[in-house]
């Protein structure tokens, strides 16, 4: 008897929804009065239905049992709508049990909702702790629920694999035990090479897992005004991963590097003994604790070809004068060997082109350098020397605008004078 009515109650749920996907009007009311009872918890409120068809009124006519012509809109309320459902031929469906069964999901409130997302994101938290126990991302659990926040509307099931993203990009970081290039990094990661390129969202990720690491470890990158780039760059670098290492280096000329370990470097030594150019990539750089230079001091300049011609001339006299060749704009490399050289507190006498990025770079290493430090062959007299008749844009000119050391402000006059640039290949022999 009992499966009988229960026959008949399945074959009467199943007419009604036949009847209420008849005509498309009507899953404009229901889905107005679902939202309603999201927002109430309850069924009430009204729908007001707008822009509706001949046909649509004639349907809200035979089910209401009211006329609607010649209205612009109708407004349905649930009471009314209940006691047309309830005078029909499926009285015995609440309103309620239609709304569930017609878009066939559970009918909740808006808190009821809340209340069971909450739980789903505790079990799914539990999960999670269970899987990462005994782990390195073990202890940073919570550092790590709080880079992965949960704005209250994304799918729980995108929240659990970011969380499972994030522990894994930690426990995996290359620093504890070698280094890695970032497009081998994310292949292994996540199988696509560029999946932590730098400005796409998962590459903000992994910075973001940097810096928790880093904080953890309590390593401090300063933040350089000067150099913008130079903190991700050297963060990155603390985690083991190169951004580009190829392209990454600098040259040297008679200069010692002491390892992490306290002891000399042997191939540097063996270079400075030679007197042979050496071309350091950034991944060996980060292996040392401290540059040295005879005297205490050292020349840079910015272009291969002047520093190729000065290290020539040191072999051909057996002089010991150290060499570094900054190679247009500095690349990280070349500011890690600065704060090597820095530990060592070698002067620094520093030579670029008498242009307006020539002294801008200038000034900027002035700057950024934690030890003394001169230019050297960049004064006025020095540009009247090496003018040449290349002409400088307005555009670039602007550049000089930001030169406020005292010191270059007398060259960095005459080059707006003349609007030429000045190369320092032109005062080669004057630098020998």
């Amino acid at each position: 008897m009992d499966r009988q009515k229960e026959y008949k109650s399945e074959n009467k749920m199943k007419d009604c929804l036949a009847y209420f996907h008849l005509s498309p009007v009507w899953e404009k009311v229901l889905k107005g009065f679902r939202e309603k009872y999201i927002s109430y918890g309850r069924f009430g409120g009204k729908v007001i239905l707008k822009n509706l068809k001949p046909t649509d009124i004639e349907e809200l006519e035979g089910f209401f049992g009211k006329s609607f012509h010649s209205q612009k809109s109708v407004t349905v309320s649930a009471e009314k709508f209940r006691q047309a459902l309830e005078t029909s031929r499926y009285k015995e469906i609440t309103p309620e049990c239609l709304l569930e069964n017609f878009f066939e999901e559970p009918l909740l409130g808006r808190q009821e909702q809340k209340s069971l997302r909450e739980q789903e994101k505790e079990r799914i938290w539990d999960i999670f702790q269970r899987d990462y126990e005994e782990t390195p991302v073990e202890t940073a659990l919570e550092s790590l629920r709080s880079i992965v926040k949960d704005n209250g509307s994304q799918e729980l099931a995108k929240w659990d694999k970011m969380l499972r993203l994030g522990a894994e990009i930690y426990n995996n970081l290359p620093y504890r035990s070698t280094k890695m290039y970032l497009a081998v990094f994310a292949a292994m990661r996540t199988g696509n090479p560029h999946a932590f390129d730098i400005g796409t969202a998962d590459g903000n990720f992994l910075y973001q897992i940097i810096q928790m690491d880093l904080e953890i470890r309590r390593i401090t990158v300063e933040t350089s005004a000067i150099f913008p780039a130079y903190k991700r760059q050297k963060s990155y670098l603390l985690a083991g991963i190169m951004l580009d290492d190829v392209s990454n280096y600098t040259m040297l000329y008679q200069v010692q590097a002491v390892k992490k370990d306290g002891n000399y470097h042997k191939g540097m030594a063996g270079f400075a003994k030679e007197q042979h150019i050496v071309q350091v990539p950034l991944a060996v750089l980060t292996e040392w604790d401290a540059l040295y230079c005879p005297q205490n001091e050292i020349y840079i300049v910015e272009n291969p070809s002047v520093f190729a011609m000065l290290c020539g001339k040191e072999e051909t006299d057996h002089k010991e004068k150290a060499y570094m060749c900054m190679n247009g704009q500095p690349r990280l490399a070349g500011l890690m060997a600065l704060d090597l050289l820095a530990k060592s507190e070698t002067r620094i006498y520093y030579a670029g082109d008498l242009d307006p990025e020539g002294v801008l770079i200038a000034q900027k290493l002035s700057q950024y350098y934690k030890g003394e430090f001169y230019y050297w062959h960049m004064e006025a007299a020095d540009y009247e020397r090496c003018r040449s008749k290349e002409v400088i844009s307005p555009k670039r000119l602007k550049i000089l605008e930001r030169i406020t050391d005292e010191r270059l402000k007398p060259v960095a006059a005459l080059i707006g004078k003349y609007r030429t640039a000045g190369y320092q290949e032109m005062l080669a022999e004057d630098m020998l």
